[in-house]
């Protein structure tokens, strides 16, 4: 089987800028590989450094959300996109996250059917809605969102990275981008016990 190439080439390594370069490298570091989207993004350095900026700002920050539930919107929007990538990446890390082998799974096909909280559904709702009828949020889309325990802040989360996926979930399909072979089975199997 022949994988295809992505439609634009990854620039090397050594003829990045170095804040790129390092940023790469401690991705490599941590993960063991470096995901394909560090790559892609990095043949336009100022959209790399933009791109990463407001990905941290959104998913490092604190907030009313768990790290796992960030992912969950991930997963479920870039399903709804129809962005394989995303959907395998940020797959592997909400099953790490969750230390759950089936949400991601469930996730990007229909979170109503998913094994998840109440909260989270409400929560989920209110990302679809964004994903994909954002003209027609009104109050009664806040007010559930409420009932669920949330703030108007954690809406403004769950907005910001429902777009900014879709920025990402987009240039993913229209760039060619594949998930790296190693998110797929990543959360799947539990580790070896040393």
């Amino acid at each position: 089987m022949s994988i295809p190439a992505p439609r634009f080439p990854f620039p090397a390594i050594e003829n990045l800028p170095e804040d790129l370069r390092n940023k790469i490298l401690e991705v490599q570091e941590k993960a063991g590989f470096v995901p394909n989207v560090f790559f892609a993004f990095a043949r336009r350095p100022d959209e790399f450094r933009a791109f990463f900026a407001y990905h941290d700002a959104l998913l490092l920050r604190e907030s009313g959300l768990s790290k796992g539930e960030k992912e969950m919107i991930i997963v479920a929007t870039s399903g709804a996109n129809g962005c394989l990538y995303c959907v395998v990446a940020h797959g592997a890390i909400l099953r790490i996250y969750e230390k759950n082998p089936l949400i991601a799974d469930q996730l990007a096909v229909n979170y109503l059917k998913a094994d998840i909280t109440p909260r989270q559904k409400a929560m989920l709702g209110f990302a679809m809605k964004v994903c994909n009828a954002s003209y027609a949020l009104g109050d009664e889309d806040f007010a559930a969102l409420h009932e669920h325990g949330f703030a108007d802040e954690d809406a403004w989360d769950i907005a910001g990275i429902t777009a900014l996926f879709g920025l990402s979930n987009r240039m993913a399909n229209f760039s060619g981008m594949r998930p790296n072979d190693e998110f797929y089975l990543m959360g799947r199997v539990p580790k070896a016990k040393k």
